[in-house]
């Protein structure tokens, strides 16, 4: 099975050293996941099907979530230098690991800044507040966009294999895309308090990151197991 289309030449060296970011791509996704729903199950008052995964961070124990935040999101970088690596061939340019860097990028940056409290949480919270702190915009500043590039590295990726006639990749990336935007979507409005959604805005936020990360994690395992040093790689 060949690399995604556009994809270099590079030597075994070249590749050898970007085998280690490739890994890092393989981590991230279940190592994100796992802590996140492990911390919504034990969380005293924490309802998972109710409340946002950024909640986590808030509260005495909130430094996990940051912790995974910033971890994952490292990971995600890592991963984007070594797609890029792999895509960017005598300078050209490479959408894909760009958005998937961005993603990166707000995964940090939604640890750093901590979100406002949502539907009721921490106890003792109001639904919604009504004037975002700085700290809670400079989150949604960098949470929303990230959302928005992964939604859209999923749409790159889908032409790229479309145009490498791998059917099965484009159409598993083109229904990642669309399961991860309107589960993403319907989280928004159910954040928002809409009555008929809020009890269930957690539940259709884990299903687009769980959709989205699980993309994430088997786009990395492809390349891994497609560019393992062997010589000469072939389009």
């Amino acid at each position: 099975m060949s690399v995604p289309a556009g994809a270099a030449n590079p030597d075994r060296t070249a590749t050898s050293r970007t085998v280690p970011l490739l890994i890092a791509g393989v981590i991230a996704g279940p190592l994100f996941v796992t802590t996140l729903l492990i911390q919504g199950a034990v969380r005293a008052d924490y309802d998972p099907l109710r409340h946002p995964g950024s909640s986590l961070a808030l509260g005495e124990y909130g430094w996990i979530q940051v912790t995974n935040f910033i971890v994952t999101g490292a990971l995600t970088l890592a991963f984007a230098v070594g797609l890029r690596r792999l895509l960017k061939p005598h300078g050209r340019a490479t959408w894909g690991p760009s958005l998937i860097a961005v993603w990166g990028i707000g995964l940090i940056g939604a640890g750093v800044f901590a979100t406002d409290p949502v539907s009721g949480y921490p106890p003792g919270t109001p639904n919604m507040v009504e004037h975002p702190s700085t700290l809670g915009a400079l989150h949604d500043v960098f949470s929303i966009p990230a959302f928005i590039a992964l939604l859209a590295a999923c749409l790159v990726f889908t032409r790229r294999f479309a145009t490498q006639h791998q059917r099965g990749w484009a159409i598993y990336s083109s229904v990642t895309a669309a399961v991860f935007a309107v589960s993403f979507a319907i989280s928004g409005v159910a954040f928002n308090q809409a009555e008929s959604l809020v009890d269930f805005g957690g539940l259709f936020q884990r299903i687009s990151l769980i959709t989205g990360f699980g993309w994430l994690t088997a786009l990395a395992i492809y390349l891994l197991n497609t560019s393992r040093p062997r010589g000469q790689l072939t389009r």
